[in-house]
């Protein structure tokens, strides 16, 4: 049996149309919800779904906890966010998967992501193969506060068709979205600088290729020119300008403006250390409001 695990919390807008997307599949439905005020746990009972609440501490914790509730006979996962879905080519693909003999522990979906309703096709995000699909008990989410990725402890298949990241908010809320999200990766951040053998097992695919280069090249540069090199990357070099006045804005956002921020945290935390004569977790926690 397929499990579909779905992380929530106020996400009356998204989620019809991401159970919908599941439909095809005729899988179990589980959404874990982080205590929403709207109208989430309806929508998930429509769709026949169970719907638990856990309080939320990260992406990674929530989904290993959304393992641990699982049924018995469940022989396959699949992780997907609420304001994502799958197109009909990729429900289907994965159903001729699953019913097909094999040694494959996981399987690859490849993303694309949308911005104000409009689709990014370039900056070198598309195709990103990120392994959502796997069989129960051969795979895991990392422990991480951010960028977090399902491991598996075998070979990865590729699948066809697309899964979409297409998110109805606003920008304001993109924007206070992507504010609490630089405080998780200026963690880990801080973390690969000061923990370094804390890092966590290679992903595959494409996912695991950038990772490795944001980690062991990208976090050695100097701040300043990194952080506009990657935007002239992915706007110049990798014609991420070909997305027109929407991609602009998601790429100078995403790509400079968000990478900036995240830098500017990690100094901050430094900052704290020095003035303040305290250890990294208490600065970590003053300063990001984390507590690790």
């Amino acid at each position: 049996m397929l499990c579909v695990v779905i992380l929530t919390f106020n996400e009356e807008g998204h989620l019809d149309r991401c159970l919908e997307s599941l439909s095809p599949l005729n899988a179990f439905l589980i959404v874990v919800d982080s205590f929403s005020s709207d109208s989430t746990a309806l929508i998930a009972s429509r769709h026949n779904a169970r719907f638990i609440q856990n309080r939320f501490i990260n992406q990674a914790q929530q989904f290993n906890f959304a393992l641990t509730e699982l049924p018995k006979d469940v022989k396959w996962v699949l992780r997907i966010d609420a304001d994502e879905y799958l197109t009909p080519k990729l429900a289907h693909s994965i159903n001729e998967a699953l019913a097909s003999p094999s040694e494959v522990m996981g399987y690859g979906l490849k993303r694309r992501m949308t911005f104000a309703g409009n689709l990014i096709k370039h900056g070198g995000l598309f195709p990103v193969e990120i392994v959502r699909l796997f069989r129960f008990g051969h795979g895991v989410c990392e422990e991480r506060w951010m960028d977090e990725h399902i491991v598996v402890d075998g070979p990865v298949g590729q699948l066809e068709g697309e899964l979409i990241d297409d998110n109805l908010k606003s920008l304001t809320w993109w924007i206070q979205k992507h504010n609490l999200y630089s405080n998780r990766e200026a963690v880990e951040v801080l973390k690969l600088k000061y923990a370094p053998n804390t890092a966590n097992k290679t992903m595959a695919g494409s996912a695991g290729l950038k990772r490795l280069i944001k980690e062991r090249i990208y976090s050695k540069l100097p701040v300043v020119p990194k952080v506009l090199a990657y935007f002239l990357y992915r706007y110049v070099i990798r014609l991420g300008f070909l997305d027109g006045k929407e991609g602009f804005a998601f790429h100078f956002l995403q790509g400079f403006w968000y990478r900036y921020l995240v830098e500017a945290k990690v100094q901050e935390v430094e900052r704290c250390v020095q003035t303040n004569k305290v250890e990294l977790h208490e600065a970590i926690e003053r300063v990001l409001e984390i507590r690790l």
